[in-house]
C-alpha cells in the first residue's frame, strides 16, 4: 500500500548521489588510486540516518536512469525511506570523488542528475502535514532543483511546519557567493535550524569564524529559529536566542570524516522531534557524529534513538 502523507514526518529534498571515496587516507585526490563505491549526498545521508533512528521520513531526489542510479534507488529503499518523490531521469547519475580523511576532505564534483529536482516531486500532498523539511546549500545552488525547494519549505513553513538547512556551502558547487548568502538569508527568514560548519562558515562568508556566538547570533537575526556552528574536533555551539549551550569534542577514533556532519544534524533533529531541549538536540547530534566517525561507510541499518540520548536520558527522568 503506498503511503500517504500522514505518515512521514519528514522530507529531505536535494542530492542523492554516488560517492567514490578513496580506499586510502589521503589529502587531495592527486594521491588516491583506488576509490570504494558508496551512496552519497547530504539529504539522503541524513534521510536515512533518520529512518535508522526510527523517524517516518521520505527522500525527494533525482537519479540517474542508469546502473548507479539503480544502486541508490534500491539502497535507500532498502533503509525503509518512503519513495514517491524520487525520480529517475536520462540525465547521468551524479557523483562525487572524496577523499577518506581524518579531517576535512577533499572532493570533486560530476553533477548531472541531482539538480533537476522538478515541481512534481514536492506535490502539497507529500508536504502538507509535514513536521519537517530540510535540505542543503548543495541542492539550493542550481536550478531548477532551487526554485522548486524554497516553494517547497515556504509552503511547509506557512503551513506550520519546521523548516532545516545544511549550509554545506563550497565555491566549487555554487560559484557566485553572493547568490548563496542571499538564498541562505531568505531560507534562515523561514525560521529554519540551521547548521553551519565553521568550514562553511568561511568559505560562504569570506572570513574564518573566530567567535561561534556572533555568528549564531548573525543567523537568528536573519530569522533562524535555532542556529548551529559545528566546530571540528573543538566540539559545537547552538543557541536558539534566549539559550545557548557549548559542548566539547569528546576523542574518538577517526575512521572516517565524510558524513559526520549529516549524522550530527541527523542526531539533533530526532532530538528535536522528540521534543527535547536544544541542549539535549546537541548532545544527541554529537552522539551521532562519534558513531559515524568510528565507521567507514554509511551506518548499520537500525540505530536505537536511546542509544544517542544517552548522555541525557537519565536527566530527564
Amino acid at each position: 500500500m503506498p503511503l500517504t502523507s500522514s505518515t512521514i514526518d519528514v522530507l529531505a529534498a536535494g542530492e542523492l548521489l554516488v560517492d567514490l571515496i578513496s580506499d586510502n587516507y589521503a589529502d587531495t585526490l592527486d594521491d588516491v588510486h583506488l576509490f570504494k563505491r558508496m551512496p552519497g549526498g547530504s539529504p539522503a545521508n541524513l534521510a536515512g540516518n533518520l529512518a535508522r533512528l526510527g523517524k517516518r521520513t521520505g527522500l525527494a531526489a533525482t537519479v540517474g536512469q542508469d546502473a548507479l542510479g539503480t544502486f541508490l534507488a534500491d539502497y535507500v529503499a532498502g533503509l525503509g525511506l518512503d519513495m514517491r518523490c524520487l525520480r529517475r531521469t536520462n540525465k547521468a547519475t551524479s557523483l562525487i570523488l572524496v577523499t577518506r580523511s581524518q579531517a576535512v576532505s577533499s572532493f570533486s564534483a560530476y553533477r548531472r542528475a541531482d539538480r533537476f529536482i522538478i515541481a512534481e516531486q514536492l506535490p502539497e500532498e507529500v508536504l502538507r502535514g509535514l513536521r519537517l523539511f530540510h535540505t542543503t546549500c548543495f541542492a539550493l545552488s542550481r536550478e531548477p532543483a532551487r526554485g522548486h525547494i524554497l516553494r517547497a519549505a515556504e509552503f511547509v513553513a506557512e503551513q506550520g511546519g519546521q523548516v532545516s538547512i545544511d549550509a554545506n556551502y563550497a565555491a566549487e558547487i555554487w560559484p557566485d557567493q553572493g547568490d548563496a548568502q542571499r538564498i541562505v538569508a531568505r531560507y534562515c527568514g523561514m525560521g529554519a535550524l540551521v547548521k553551519f560548519s565553521e568550514v562553511d562558515w568561511g568559505r560562504l562568508y569570506g572570513y574564518p569564524l573566530v567567535e561561534p556566538a556572533t555568528a549564531a547570533e548573525y543567523l537568528l537575526q536573519l530569522g533562524a529559529k535555532a542556529a548551529c556552528i559545528t566546530l571540528g574536533d573543538k566540539g559545537c555551539f547552538v543557541s536558539n536566542g534566549a539559550e545557548s549551550h557549548f559542548l566539547p569534542s569528546r576523542p574518538v577514533q577517526v575512521s572516517d570524516t565524510t558524513g559526520a556532519g549529516d549524522a550530527f544534524w541527523s542526531g539533533f533533529l530526532s532530538a528535536w522531534l522528540d521534543n527535547h531541549s536544544l541542549e539535549h538536540c546537541a548532545m544527541a547530534g554529537r552522539k551521532m557524529a562519534e558513531k559515524k566517525l568510528e565507521h567507514y561507510g554509511p551506518l548499520p541499518a537500525q540505530i536505537a534513538a536511546r542509544d544517542i540520548y544517552v548522555d541525557f536520558a537519565s536527566s530527564e527522568g
